[in-house]
Formats: C-alpha cells, sequence, structure tokens
C-alpha cells in the first residue's frame, strides 16, 4: 500500500531540521520511502497510489510522550489541590485499588483516544498493579506505538492495600513482559516499572533491571525527585537521594528512565550524565501538584537526555503535548531569561528527544526516508495561530506557542491513519466516553477512601 502526503509545509527534524514547503512524502505500508522538495513532487508524473492533497496542512513527527499513567484517566479532576504524598495516599491509590479489568480497560482507552486525537503517536506508560494485560490489549487495539509496564510495589506505607510480594512482582512482570515486549509488529514493547523508591524493596529495583538485560530494547521506568516530602523520606531510608541510590544499586544505565527529576543535586546530574541516564519532564503534573520546577536548561547544558510526559489524567487534567511543550518553555523564562528554551528547542523534546529516551531514534522522532510513518497533520491556519509563518522560527513558535488539540487534522502511526479529517479512525470515540463514565461511577462504589 502506498500514499502520498502532498502538503503546505514538512518540518522533518533531520539533521539538518529542514522545514520544506510544498513538498511531499510518499509512504509504503508502514515506512517513509521519500521526502520529497517541491521541484521534485513536480516532476512526479503518476503516482501508483492513494494521493492525498492537503495544500494548507502541515506535517510534523507524531509526538512522543515518555511518561504517562493511562490507568488513571478514568479519575481526571477526582485528586485536585493535593501535594503527591497525599494525593498518592488518600486518591490515587485507592482508586488504583477499585480497577477491576473492565475499567481499567476504559480507562486506558479513553486516554489512548485523547492522545490520539492531540497528536502523540507514541507513549511510555506505567500502569498499576494490577489488570496490566488489559493496557496491553488497549495499546493493541487502538494502533498508538507503546513501551508498556505494570507497577511494580511489593512494599506501601502510604496505602498498604496497594502491595504485592517481591516474588509476585518479578512473576507477574516477567509474564507481562514475554507476552507484550514485541508484539504487535513490533509496535508495543515493555518498560519495567518499579513504582519510585518508597514502594519498592532493594531487591525489587535490582531484579527488575536485571530483567531488561533479557529482552532488546526494553527500559527500566521509575520516578525520581519528585517532591520534597518524597525526598525527605528517600533520605531517611536510603541516606541518600534518588539518583545516588540507583547509582549505589547499579541501576543507573542508558535505558533508565527518570521522570520528573526535579530537586536533583550537582552530583546526580553528573551520574545522569555519566550513565546516559534519560529524564521525563512533566511541566503540568509538576505545577499542578506543587511539586516544583525542573532544572531542565541546566540538565541539557551536561548533556543529559530529556523528553516530555503529560504524567497522569489526574495531576494534570489533560494529556495534551501542546500544553506540555508551551509550559515546558515558559517555566524556564522568568529564571534564566527570554532566550532559555526556545521553541524549536522543546519542539525537539517532544520529538527527538521522546525517540532517543526510548531507543528508538532509528525509527521515529523525524520524518525521513525509512523511519516508520508516525505523522501528524496540522491546520495552523485557524484564528488563534499567527498568520503565515514566513521563517522556521516562526512555524516553531506558532506550533509550540499557539497550537492546541484542535489544530491537529489527522494523525498516522506506522503508515496506518488513526485519527482522519478530525474523526477517529477504528475508535468509537463516543462510545469510550459513554463506557468511561459508567465504569468510573461502578468504580466509585469500590473504592475505599
Amino acid at each position: 500500500m502506498k500514499t502520498l502526503l502532498k502538503l503546505s509545509s514538512i518540518i522533518t527534524m533531520n539533521s539538518r531540521r529542514s522545514i520544506i514547503g510544498n513538498g511531499g512524502i510518499i509512504i509504503t505500508n508502514d515506512a517513509i520511502e521519500a521526502v520529497l522538495d517541491e521541484a521534485s513532487l513536480s516532476l512526479m508524473k503518476n503516482f501508483d497510489g492513494e494521493i492525498v492533497n492537503a495544500p494548507t496542512l502541515v506535517a510534523i513527527p507524531g509526538f512522543i510522550q515518555t511518561h504517562i499513567h493511562l490507568c488513571q484517566t478514568l479519575f481526571r479532576g477526582l485528586a485536585d489541590d493535593l501535594e503527591l504524598l497525599d494525593w498518592l495516599r488518600l486518591r490515587i491509590m485507592p482508586y488504583e485499588a477499585a480497577h477491576n479489568a473492565t475499567s481499567m480497560y476504559a480507562s486506558a482507552m479513553i486516554g489512548i483516544a485523547e492522545l490520539l486525537r492531540s497528536g502523540t503517536t507514541t507513549i511510555m506508560d506505567m500502569g498499576s498493579m494490577n489488570h496490566e494485560e488489559e493496557v496491553i490489549r488497549a495499546v493493541t487495539e487502538s494502533g498508538i506505538r507503546a513501551f508498556l509496564g505494570k507497577a511494580m510495589m511489593d512494599v506501601n506505607e502510604l496505602y498498604p492495600p496497594l502491595k504485592e510480594s517481591t516474588k509476585d512482582s518479578l512473576s507477574s512482570t516477567l509474564k507481562y513482559a514475554e507476552h507484550a515486549h514485541g508484539s504487535a509488529h513490533g509496535r508495543v514493547r515493555y518498560a519495567v516499572a518499579p513504582r519510585f523508591i518508597l514502594s519498592c524493596t532493594d531487591k525489587l529495583m535490582k531484579e527488575a533491571y536485571e530483567m531488561t538485560k533479557q529482552f532488546p530494547g526494553m527500559l527500566f521506568h521509575t520516578h525520581a525527585a519528585e517532591n520534597r516530602h518524597e525526598m525527605d523520606a528517600v533520605r531517611k531510608r536510603c541516606n541518600m537521594d534518588n539518583v545516588e541510590y540507583f547509582e549505589e544499586l547499579n541501576i543507573l544505565h542508558h535505558n533508565t528512565c527518570l521522570a520528573h527529576c526535579i530537586w536533583l543535586n550537582d552530583l546526580e546530574m553528573d551520574l545522569m550524565k555519566e550513565r546516559d541516564a534519560k529524564v521525563l519532564h512533566c511541566p503540568s503534573s509538576n505545577l499542578k501538584l506543587g511539586s516544583g520546577i525542573a532544572k531542565i536548561p541546566a540538565m541539557q547544558a551536561k548533556g543529559i537526555t530529556v523528553s516530555l510526559g503529560a504524567d497522569g489524567a489526574p495531576c494534570n487534567n489533560n494529556l495534551d503535548m501542546f500544553d506540555e511543550m508551551r509550559l515546558a518553555a515558559l517555566l524556564q523564562k522568568p529564571l534564566h531569561g527570554p532566550t532559555a528554551m526556545n521553541a524549536e528547542a522543546v519542539f525537539a523534546m517532544a520529538t527527538l528527544g521522546g525517540a532517543a529516551t526510548l531507543g528508538i531514534a532509528n525509527e521515529v522522532g523525524s520524518l525521513e526516508t525509512g523511519k516508520k510513518a508516525d505523522i501528524v497533520l496540522l491546520d495552523i491556519n485557524r484564528i488563534w495561530n499567527p498568520s503565515s509563518p514566513k521563517s522556521d522560527d516562526e512555524m516553531y513558535s506558532a506550533i509550540v506557542y499557539s497550537c492546541s488539540p484542535e489544530n491537529v487534522h489527522s494523525v498516522m502511526v506506522d503508515g496506518r491513519w488513526v485519527f482522519r479529517n478530525c474523526e477517529h479512525v477504528g475508535l468509537d470515540e463516543e462510545a469510550i466516553v459513554q463506557n468511561a463514565k459508567e465504569e468510573l461511577r461502578l468504580l466509585l462504589q469500590r473504592v475505599h477512601l
């Protein structure tokens, strides 16, 4: 199957950061066969496949969100105005413990539908302790690209009902990894996910990391240095800070992905750089929970790879990468001046940074020959957008500062349309919403707050 997209602009994110005007993209099956400039496209007289004329649309690489909690999407708006440890203890963990298989599937599906319609084509998700098979099913059916992993917890002083033995946590994780890693023709992969230091023994953390060595491309996904009270508890238990502790356990490596990293000290930043560990920056969540502002410019100055994620709906209230890009830029400007975190740099975090974090930069993150056809088409001619961006800087600015999910016209993953002409393809959005409402109603009857 072949498709030719004819476009107003193509933001390639290749090594030259080329933006091509009036060009085209040829897609064969799941991959990009060619990216054509205007002259090359004009020479093409015949094309044996579908031609999509989109002279007003801009093509960008699909967004890559590296920290998501699909299991929490049902809880949107139910855990406002709490700091992290109370948020977990009083709301999130009791809600997660009340999940059954059908509510977990509904939570994952409504989250995925939101992500796709707002231009996110790849995620790294941390599930809950139970029913990870339903998240895997939802991701597989929906067409989104994903790294998945059940939350591993063998201690839990915050909410004791939500924990399991070290043996059960490791054995169930291995079972899920064997089932999911590399499935759906490689679109679905696994990332072991010990929740955070306060919910895991040393043995669980170390053996979870050891498991990644059994599966090529598997990642280690956890939280670190998110909240000052969490930091105090970690120091009390470990006599050191989060990243120092990971280094002590020998689990800080190139496939270690740490969400938040707001309160890293200088030694920890140096360790992150030395070990090539990755930072998953969640600006909206960090603000809503009152956790703080991560030192992203300092991390990037050291050469640490940083990507973006919306985290979970109850600590953000949406899963919108446009919000995360805008906030990632704006947060740093009062601290470091208006030139800090320009629009192009933030857009790179949302695309190339995500691909590098997940170890799949050879597959996604840019629009180049041979890469997967994960493509988002934007209409940036809406009333809230600038009139006719003329320079590359103006184009990045338009996307980062003035676009929203309403600008997303169509989305393709693996060469297949999953959202087209502002409508889902293969997903019944109305049915997903109604099912989510009913499953939430039933879950709230089961929850013990």
